[in-house]
C-alpha cells in the first residue's frame, strides 16, 4: 500500500476580500503539520480564500528552525475537499474524517499498512486519505467538524480530549503509518480499539500542559499533546515564544 495523503479543510469563515485570518501561532501549526508527516507524501489544504492561500504559501516558504528532516509536500486549494476529490478521482469512502464523535477510534490498520487484532471491526477502508477540519482550535470546542460529518465520510476519533490540529495530524500519521497504538486508557475495551499486542508500542500524551515562564508566570493549555522523550509537550519550534508574547499582551492595558 502507498502512503496515505492528508487533507486539511479550512473551516474559518473567511470573507473573499478580507485579510487572511491567521494568527502567528496558527501559521506555525500549519507549518509544523508538514514536518509531522515528513517527506514522501502530500498534505492538501482545501477551501482556502485567496488571502489565506497567499498567507500559507508565504509561510511554507520558510523552514522551521531546529527541525532537520524534510517536510511533506503541500498543495493549496481554493476548492473544497469534495470538489477536489471529484476532480482527482478520490473515492469518498476511502477518505477518513478525524471526528471526535466517530464511533470507532483510529487503528494501526486504517491505512492498510499494518495488521491489527481488531481489523475485523473495521469493515471500511483501508483509507487513502485522512481528513481534518476545524483548524483553529476553540475552548470549549465549537464542533466545526459538523459540516464535514454531514457529508457522510467514514470517521475515526483520537480520544475524548481536543488536540491542536498539528498534534491530531501527527498522531494520525504515527498510528496509521508507523504502527503505534493510541494507547489511551480511556479507550481500553472500546469497540475497534487496538490491544496491547498491536503495533510496535503506544504513544504518550500530556493533557492540559502548564508552561512555566519564570517569575511565577505560567499558562495552562487546554489541549492534549504528544509527549517528547523529556516529558514536555511536542510543539512547533517557536510556539512557546508566541504563547509567552500573547500571555504578556493579555496584561497590557
Amino acid at each position: 500500500m502507498p502512503r496515505p495523503e492528508y487533507i486539511i479543510e479550512h473551516m474559518e469563515e473567511d470573507e473573499p476580500g478580507a485579510p487572511a485570518a491567521f494568527a502567528p501561532w496558527a501559521l506555525l501549526e500549519y507549518r509544523h503539520m508538514l514536518y509531522h508527516v515528513g517527506a514522501g507524501t502530500t498534505v492538501h489544504f482545501t477551501a482556502l480564500s485567496q488571502p489565506s492561500l497567499d498567507a500559507l504559501h508565504e509561510a511554507f516558504s520558510q523552514p522551521l528552525p531546529t527541525l532537520t528532516h524534510e517536510p511533506a509536500k503541500f498543495e493549496l486549494h481554493a476548492k473544497s475537499v469534495t470538489t477536489l476529490a471529484k476532480e482527482r478521482g478520490w473515492s469518498l469512502d476511502r477518505i477518513c474524517l478525524l471526528d471526535p464523535k466517530a464511533p470507532l477510534g483510529l487503528s494501526v490498520c486504517n491505512a492498510g499498512l499494518h495488521e491489527s487484532s481488531v481489523s475485523g471491526e473495521h469493515t471500511d477502508g483501508p483509507f487513502t486519505h485522512f481528513l481534518f477540519g476545524g483548524i483553529l482550535g476553540d475552548d470549549p470546542p465549537r464542533d466545526r467538524t459538523a459540516s464535514l460529518r454531514e457529508l457522510k465520510f467514514p470517521g475515526r476519533h483520537l480520544g475524548s480530549v481536543q488536540m491542536s490540529t498539528d498534534t491530531a495530524l501527527g498522531v494520525t500519521k504515527r498510528v496509521v503509518e508507523d504502527g503505534l497504538r493510541l494507547g489511551l486508557a480511556e479507550m481500553k475495551g472500546q469497540r475497534g480499539a487496538d490491544t496491547e499486542s498491536d503495533g510496535t508500542g503506544a504513544l504518550k500524551f500530556i493533557d492540559s500542559p502548564e508552561l512555566q515562564f519564570g517569575r511565577g508566570e505560567s499558562v495552562e493549555l487546554p489541549y492534549r499533546y504528544l509527549a517528547t522523550e523529556q516529558g514536555t509537550p511536542l510543539m512547533a519550534p517557536g510556539m512557546r515564544d508566541i504563547i509567552y508574547r500573547d500571555f504578556n499582551r493579555s496584561f497590557e492595558f
